[in-house]
């Protein structure tokens, strides 16, 4: 398991992410790298087909994992100082037993970090595959949301005060684009990051000879993976801009957990995760309804910063092959994936069932009495009377609301009719008018429909090719 606790891995990851880089996940895809190095090079005529066949027979297998002893190969591997060189040497011995010519050709002319390095890619191939589905199941129920709410009116809140109206819809929207963000930088991260590893001892790939371009070419065939210009030992931007990308966007989920759970708040009571038996309880308090996704979702915000700076700081090599900073990868970018994978998956479940009370956000707004309206007023007279004097205005009929308690329409009202030189100012519709929530939400709609309309583009081919293999499709 990528973080190391059978106890709190299921809390934080998700359950096809942490097999990919479970201990059996990273020992198939090396034997995966192994059977295709050894078919490449019959394919080239470097090793003979015989002991490809075999070679491919025993890393393919269906038990070919328990072949290797795990304890085994994680106790040696400290004197090693890497898993591939006792992996090697376990999987020699299992084909020199079925054939001891074909054990002669086991790895023939890779080196240890190609095996780890190659292995490392398509596990990441396939988690990224994973998170693309759940980014792309996660917007779209943004998308429903920001739709369904698009004129659900609420309190736009800055420095966590009030501030003006907006709509549930746009606050959706925001978490909308962001995801689309996401979803573009997550698509570029998977093609950096499908790079074969291929460079032999010193990145020369010298042990093949004439043959190496041939191999490498076929190598990257057989493992489904981009041939690159040179091998890569030292130079770790493919992979590091997969960290960043997966912490860019655990910090957008982050701030999707953050606004959720604020206005999960018992005081604001806006919207509530979906409920469920033995979700969100307390030990001692029965009437509890704790926000356990989005704590989820921010403990993974709080913990992949600090391991993207790993591996950030990871990048800074030892001239062809790394001393330390390769070794560092090893089990951050992991955690990185599982964790950003976790934070996906709770989210997804938190919006799929998201409870919104439209009601109380309503209800929210007219907390202060019409003063979140202040500015709508102050607008409307100061296109008569100039701003300044119009927010001199208005700021006394808020003081003068606070202080009789009453709204701030009845306080303007009053302060307007008592100055001759304002009487009249405002007649009772527009009054009613600026004091409606509603009719102050800017843009709220149209940005909500732009969010929408830019996801939709975005994902219209995704969503076309999933409907054309869908199951009868």
């Amino acid at each position: 398991m990528p973080t190391f606790s059978r106890l709190t891995d299921p809390m934080f990851g998700s359950p096809a992410v942490l097999d990919i880089f479970s201990d059996a996940g990273t020992v198939r895809r090396m034997l995966d790298v192994e059977a295709a190095l050894a078919r490449a090079e019959a394919r080239c005529g470097v090793i003979p087909a015989r002991a490809a066949a075999v070679i491919t027979e025993v890393c393919t297998r269906p038990d070919a994992i328990v072949l290797i002893d795990l304890d085994a190969l994680a106790e040696a591997a400290v004197a090693a100082g890497n898993l591939a060189i006792p992996f090697v040497r376990q999987l020699t011995a299992v084909v020199t037993q079925h054939d001891a010519e074909a054990g002669r050709f086991v790895h023939w002319g890779a080196t240890s970090q190609d095996i780890i390095d190659t292995a490392l890619v398509l596990q990441i191939g396939d988690a990224l595959a994973a998170l693309d589905a759940g980014l792309l199941q996660l917007g779209d129920a943004c998308a429903a949301l920001a739709l369904t709410h698009r004129t659900t009116p609420m309190v736009a809140r800055t420095w966590l005060q009030h501030a003006l109206p907006m709509t549930f819809g746009l606050k959706a929207a925001g978490w909308l684009d962001a995801l689309r963000r996401d979803l573009g930088r997550l698509g570029h991260a998977r093609a950096q990051a499908r790079a074969l590893q291929f460079g032999g001892a010193a990145g020369t790939l010298a042990s093949l000879g004439d043959n190496a371009p041939d191999v490498a070419a076929q190598l990257a065939q057989e493992l489904g993976l981009d041939l690159p210009t040179l091998p890569w030992h030292a130079h770790r931007d493919r992979l590091v801009e997969a960290a960043a990308t997966l912490g860019m966007l655990t910090g957008t989920l982050g701030k999707m957990a953050r606004d959720i759970s604020l206005m999960m708040q018992t005081e604001v009571a806006e919207v509530a995760e979906p409920s469920g038996p033995g979700r969100g309880g307390s030990s001692t308090m029965p009437h509890k309804r704790n926000p356990v996704g989005c704590a989820a979702v921010l403990t993974a915000a709080v913990r992949v910063p600090p391991l993207v700076a790993t591996m950030l700081a990871g990048m800074v090599q030892d001239h062809e092959r790394a001393l330390g900073g390769w070794q560092a990868e090893w089990d951050t970018l992991p955690q990185i994936v599982a964790l950003a994978a976790g934070a996906l998956r709770q989210m997804g479940e938190v919006v799929a069932g998201l409870e919104v009370d439209a009601a109380r956000m309503r209800a929210n707004l007219d907390l202060t009495h019409g003063l979140i309206l202040g500015e709508a007023a102050m607008l409307e007279i100061g296109g008569k009377v100039g701003r300044l004097p119009a927010h001199h205005l208005v700021e006394q009929a808020s003081r003068r609301a606070v202080k009789e308690g009453v709204t701030l329409r009845e306080a303007l009202s009053r302060t307007l009719a008592e100055d001759p030189a304002h009487a009249g100012l405002l007649d009772d519709a527009t009054l009613d008018r600026v004091s409606d929530p509603a009719h102050y939400a800017g843009q709220s709609a149209r940005f909500a429909d732009a969010a929408v309309a830019a996801w939709r583009a975005a994902t219209a081919e995704r969503h076309a090719d999933r409907h054309h293999t869908a199951p009868g499709a």
